[in-house]
């Protein structure tokens, strides 16, 4: 049985009726309302209707190619690069409509921040990789801003008592954890307020993997994370929220604990139990 297909232990800390309503509580961040994407002429999404709140850690699960990874670029408009993707429906940030022609997707993409599967520093000095977007988008105005800037990224992302002393090493001279916590520590150093994690643990070892997961708990303090899963365990670990995609669908969503212990849809059921993907 492969690990998608894994039985999901429910969260050890049973929460009551007023903590399930708290994680809804206030305004949404992100709202999707009837979003459809295609690549071409194949339809990939279909209809995705979803709020996601801040300071909170919301979790995509579903099998393979179902889309949620998809929906994920959909926020930051990484799925403009890719020739013939066209997206229709509404996708608001703090109210405003991303897809409006008025907004520049470099801006954004500072306010939404992306880590991807595979660890990709850049062939730069660990100092060049914080130091890169805060210069590119002028956030520091000289050399001791700046120095700020890289010092702080790398204290939230865990990583600064280990690399102080390496600064002007390359980034990828660290190993496959360090390598993640420092593209994570890129991608917190232009001040977002969103942070997109596209199966940021999937080629990382149990041991850095305990460590991004700590990391993710401890950022929500101050970001809001979305994370892609192909882990249930770990949605079931990380997340206060999840939603679960299937054949480019949005089956579900709903409090973490309530979608693994009490699905509302079969399917969901179906999935989490190991029925299929």
């Amino acid at each position: 049985m492969s690990e998608s297909a894994t039985i999901v232990n429910a969260p050890e800390v049973k929460s009551s009726p007023e903590d399930l309503a708290a994680l809804t509580k206030g305004d949404p961040q992100i709202v999707a309302e009837n979003l459809d994407m295609f690549y071409g002429d194949k339809q990939a999404l279909f209809g995705i209707d979803i709020e996601i709140y801040p300071n909170q850690v919301t979790s995509f699960i579903g099998p393979s190619g179902c889309g949620k990874s998809t929906f994920l670029r959909c926020i930051n408009r990484m799925n403009d690069v890719i020739p013939g993707a066209v997206v229709k429906g509404l996708m608001t940030i703090d109210g405003e409509d991303i897809y409006d022609p008025l907004v520049d997707p470099v801006e954004l993409r500072a306010k939404v921040g992306m880590v991807f599967q595979k660890p990709n520093p850049f062939p730069k000095s660990i100092y060049e990789n914080i130091a890169y977007g805060p210069r590119i988008h002028g956030i520091a105005s000289n050399k001791e801003e700046l120095d700020e800037i890289v010092m702080k990224s790398l204290q939230r992302a865990g990583l600064y008592e280990e690399v102080k002393d390496r600064l002007k090493e390359s980034g990828t001279s660290l190993s496959g954890g360090q390598q993640q916590r420092l593209c994570i520590a890129r991608a917190i150093a232009v001040n977002p307020e969103i942070v997109l994690m596209d199966e940021p643990c999937s080629a990382l070892d149990p041991i850095a993997t305990a460590k991004i997961e700590e990391l993710i708990d401890e950022l929500r303090k101050n970001y809001t994370i979305i994370i892609v899963t192909h882990s249930m365990q770990q949605a079931a670990r990380v997340s206060q929220r999840t939603a679960f995609f299937h054949l480019g669908v949005l089956v579900e969503v709903g409090p973490t604990e309530k979608l693994f212990t009490n699905p509302d849809d079969q399917r969901t059921q179906d999935y989490i139990t190991g029925r299929f993907g």
